[in-house]
């Protein structure tokens, strides 16, 4: 079968009218970057905020021309909104309207994000930089709620630069079921869902960011979770695109900050509680990682990143500490075989610290107050 190009993806679009009927979406720029993986197209639409839904028969009309290409297979197209899209669209703007009281009835002062059918909780899994062992926290946290007593799935939301497959040793692509609905991955009886298992590994996800948040959401909310008690996405570093995105779209129930004890690591992680608090999303805690090595033949240890940072900023901002991983060739060796530790030995050292991480996380999401995901507004 001859590859689909992004050609002829392009050429079926310019086809498709825009809004204002006076030319097509491609020449109005409302088509994002154009990804093609196993001939299956992937794409946003940009249109404004306050007429997607009026325009869904736009994006419908965008779905069935590329899916009528020959050789695709399938194609996922998602209306993005943009506030400053669709300047050319004649439609009147609207007349601001006064700010309800906060508790009049009937209204909210935020409009309430969409959670995910039959997931109890969503919480993110967060460092402000790579390379503080993020995605290995997050696999780990999730067994180790599995292991007392919790129903948990695991979402790997780093688009660029997926873990979850390795981590996992899962492999193969999910299966597509009813509705666009995908079955997710699973192994160590964890649902586990990632880009990393729609494209080859080797394969660089050039996107921006409407492209990886239409992924995101897909990832979320079109994949047969089921009836979790928590799900764990493994955030990407920084405050990028992915972050906004959760914060904009998902009523986390909160954000588990991992970080290693020296200063460099905690300058990066202050500004991922920074950015957190901003959009008010609770904090249930801070976990340093690495935090100390013990010698496998003396049993000398030894704190080569320093000690104690991550709890010292913990105690600082008041957030709860949620415990320290050592440093050991076990986490690192397991984490590389796609065998993880607390999977693999739950009743070793590593093991029970995840397992006690995991309480003190349930502990603070039993404690947690119910609220909103906030509405972000760029000007």
């Amino acid at each position: 079968m001859t590859d689909v190009t992004k050609e002829q993806v392009l050429a079926a679009l310019s086809k498709v009218r825009g809004p204002d009927l006076t030319d097509d979406i491609v020449s109005l720029k409302m088509v994002s970057d154009v990804f093609i993986s196993d001939n299956k197209v992937y794409f946003s639409i940009t249109v404004p905020a306050d007429r997607a839904e009026q325009l869904e028969p736009l994006r419908a009309a965008a779905e069935r021309s590329v899916k009528a290409v020959p050789g695709v297979k399938g194609a996922l197209v998602t209306l993005t909104a943009d506030r400053k899209a669709g300047a050319t669209s004649s439609a009147p703007p609207r007349r601001p309207q006064p700010a309800a009281p906060p508790h009049a009835h009937g209204s909210s002062a935020r409009p309430e994000k969409a959670g995910v059918p039959g997931v109890g909780a969503i919480i993110a899994v967060a460092s402000g930089k790579g390379g503080v062992g993020k995605s290995t926290t997050a696999v780990n946290l999730a067994l180790g709620l599995q292991a007392i007593g919790m129903k948990v799935g695991i979402l790997d939301a780093d688009i660029y630069g997926p873990s979850i497959p390795r981590l996992l040793k899962i492999s193969g692509r999910p299966q597509q079921i009813e509705n666009r609905i995908i079955r997710p991955m699973e192994n160590y009886g964890l649902k586990a869902m990632s880009m990393g298992f729609l494209v080859d590994e080797e394969t660089a996800m050039i996107w921006r960011g409407p492209m990886v948040q239409s992924a995101l959401l897909q990832m979320l909310r079109e994949v047969a979770w089921g009836e979790l008690d928590v799900l764990v996405v493994d955030m990407p570093p920084g405050t990028g695109d992915v972050q906004l995105t959760m914060a904009q779209q998902v009523p986390l129930a909160g954000a588990v900050i991992v970080s290693t004890p020296q200063d460099l690591a905690l300058i990066d992680a202050r500004k991922a509680i920074t950015m957190f608090r901003k959009v008010e999303v609770p904090l249930l805690g801070i976990i340093e990682n690495m935090s100390y090595f013990v010698a496998p033949d003396t049993g000398a240890r030894y704190d080569i990143f320093g000690h104690g940072g991550a709890q010292a900023e913990a105690a600082r901002i008041g957030v709860p500490f949620l415990g320290e991983v050592p440093l050991t060739i076990d986490i690192r060796e397991k984490s590389d075989s796609g065998t993880p530790v607390v999977a693999a030995d739950p009743e070793g050292l590593a093991g029970q610290i995840y397992r006690d991480i995991a309480l003190r996380v349930r502990g603070a999401l039993e404690g947690r107050v119910e609220r909103p995901a906030p509405t972000i507004v760029f000007e």
